[in-house]
């Protein structure tokens, strides 16, 4: 349930003081967005750097766990003998752990994964953003708008398309995302094999790596996000999907060629917000004043200003969050986020896309405005967007495939 008195303090304390902002995610060097580049460059195929240093191999596999955050796989690693026995040996210069892209969101994060590129320039912005040519809030995710053409709103090739010519490049995923919106904004070119079960697509990615010789492989599990979403990361069933991820990749690596290179990361962190924190900041008229449209994450938001609004009007804006939440939020501008490099490189196309005014939570905070979502949107419990460690930072493992035993091998 929503409330509009004010919340009680928690882990950061209200202060006049505007808390500095922290640094940018490591685009170019140590994030989310050099995993699949890194990748074809270890396959030996040309126009890539393996800036992630990954052991070369003909054949690898990257599990995309949605919501595995950095933070809680080690909280929780007496939940996965498998994984902690991976994170325990030696990887060599192979980084531990990534930033996620900013926002700490599925659609930013797997479409620099993708595509390889920052999210100023593949445009992918935020859960739901701005369409300036609309003038209207849109999707990202799973409820694209149908007056946004995926493959005009993030124009770049993809790492599939730039590398079918050389390697067999198969997305083993969930069916319902084989044709997608996002899938072809973000992860367009290759082969997709459809499973509705993590044994079923972990049988297919067997299959399927076994028939190439050079094969990049993309393998999806999105169970643990839904949990942390509806019962938060600290319950029982999140542990539950996070042993169903070990077992799934103990599997996996006795299923594909021995050799092959396994790469398991995460698109962002997740935190759990207690339904006390959880916010309808449009009661606060001062919140919304000259606000023409809100977009984002509750953790992310974006507030979009009137056209004739002028700088004083934005002034007040920040004025009045930080007077409402204090040191709870980093409040700051779209010309911030950008001279901070958030985002990366930004395309002039891009840049509209972005609040004019963002509000990101540094505590457990949830920022809704109940005006435009559902009520049903209040009741979630993990939560992420925003650029603290335990949102912002994914595991990196990477480990050599056993192979299959026996009469399989």
């Amino acid at each position: 349930m929503a409330t509009s008195e004010p919340v009680a303090q928690e882990a950061v304390p209200v202060s006049s003081a505007v808390p500095e902002l922290p640094g940018a995610p490591l685009y170019g060097s140590k994030s989310i967005a050099e995993v699949f580049s890194s990748a074809a460059a270890s396959m030996g195929l040309p126009g890539f750097e393996n800036k992630l240093q990954l052991p070369a191999s003909q054949r690898v596999c990257v599990v995309l766990a949605d919501g595995l955050g950095r933070n809680l796989l080690k909280q929780k690693a007496a939940h996965t003998p498998f994984l902690r026995s991976i994170a325990n040996s030696e990887q060599g210069a192979v980084p531990v752990w990534l930033d996620s892209a900013f926002p700490s969101t599925t659609a930013s994060s797997l479409a620099s994964l993708g595509t390889g590129r920052t999210p100023g320039e593949h445009g992918m912005v935020g859960y739901d953003v701005l369409d300036p040519d609309q003038d209207k809030v849109v999707n990202l995710l799973g409820n694209w708008d149908g007056g946004v053409d995926p493959l005009r709103w993030q124009p770049f090739p993809t790492i599939f398309e730039r590398v079918a010519a050389d390697a067999d490049v198969v997305t083993v995923s969930l069916p319902q995302f084989g044709a997608s919106p996002m899938t072809r904004a973000a992860l367009r070119g290759s082969r997709f094999v459809g499973g509705s079960s993590l044994h079923a697509r972990t049988a297919a990615a067997g299959e399927e790596m076994a028939a190439g010789t050079r094969s990049l492989m993309y393998f999806y599990v999105n169970e643990l996000d839904k949990a942390g979403h509806r019962y938060g990361c600290q319950s029982d069933r999140w542990e539950h999907q996070l042993e169903e991820i070990d077992s799934t990749v103990k599997r996996l690596s006795a299923s594909l060629p021995a050799g092959t290179t396994i790469l398991l990361t995460g698109d962002h962190g997740m935190l759990d917000v207690p339904e006390s924190q959880r916010i309808d900041y449009s009661a606060d008229p001062a919140l919304i004043a000259g606000v023409r449209h809100t977009a984002g994450e509750p953790r992310m938001v974006h507030l979009y200003l009137e056209p004739d609004a002028r700088e004083r009007h934005r002034e007040a804006l920040l004025d009045a969050w930080r007077a409402r939440f204090g040191g709870r939020i980093w409040a700051f501008t779209r010309e911030q986020a950008l001279d901070a490099g958030f985002f990366g490189t930004t395309r002039a196309e891009v840049s509209p896309r972005i609040g004019d005014v963002m509000i990101a939570a540094r505590d457990t905070l949830a920022l809704y405005d109940v005006r435009r979502v559902r009520p049903t949107a209040l009741e979630v419990v993990g939560q992420h967007g925003s650029l603290t460690k335990a949102e912002r930072e994914v595991p990196l493992l990477c480990f050599q495939a056993g192979g299959p035993k026996g009469r399989r091998g």
